[in-house]
């Protein structure tokens, strides 16, 4: 069977906008029902973005890196779930948070997602908590032992 083929890049927010939030309002907004006033924040302008096509180029997965090392905004399309897209996506964010020199990262999983995180290496902490009327967990993975040591 052939697999549909995909690129995973670094996204620009200026430049890639309409791509970026294609994919955020197709996933949070029309599937899981997330307000616009939730899901639009300051922290896109700010954020290092990362975008998922397929080989036409249509925008078919995202994610953001914040400054202060949080992971968000992860979504993948409906069809392109369990065929990778996902885990290609997190290995191009976590690859950049360890260039960038973060000791750890951090995310607010949907619970449902929870082992997806789990098989990179992040563990729960916290209580599960609801945000959009979705419940969530707080996630944390050591990038840097060394560096995660001397900030313990």
């Amino acid at each position: 069977m052939n697999h549909p083929r995909y690129t995973i890049r670094d996204a620009d927010w200026d430049d890639d906008r309409l791509a970026l939030t294609h994919v955020r309002r197709v996933v949070f907004m029309q599937e899981q029902g997330v307000p616009a006033e939730l899901e639009w924040d300051a922290d896109d302008a700010v954020s290092r973005h990362f975008l998922a096509e397929d080989d036409a180029g249509h925008p078919i997965g995202t994610a953001r890196l914040l400054p202060d090392g949080h992971i968000g905004r992860m979504a993948v399309l409906e069809f392109w779930r369990r065929q990778g897209v996902g885990t290609a996506l997190m290995r191009h964010v976590l690859a950049a948070a360890r260039d960038a020199g973060f000791p750890m990262v951090e995310l607010a999983a949907q619970t449902h997602a929870l082992r997806f995180y789990e098989r990179f290496g992040f563990e729960s902490c916290g209580d599960e908590f609801m945000d959009a009327g979705i419940p969530h967990r707080h996630m944390r993975l050591v990038l840097s032992e060394s560096s995660a040591a001397r900030e313990a």
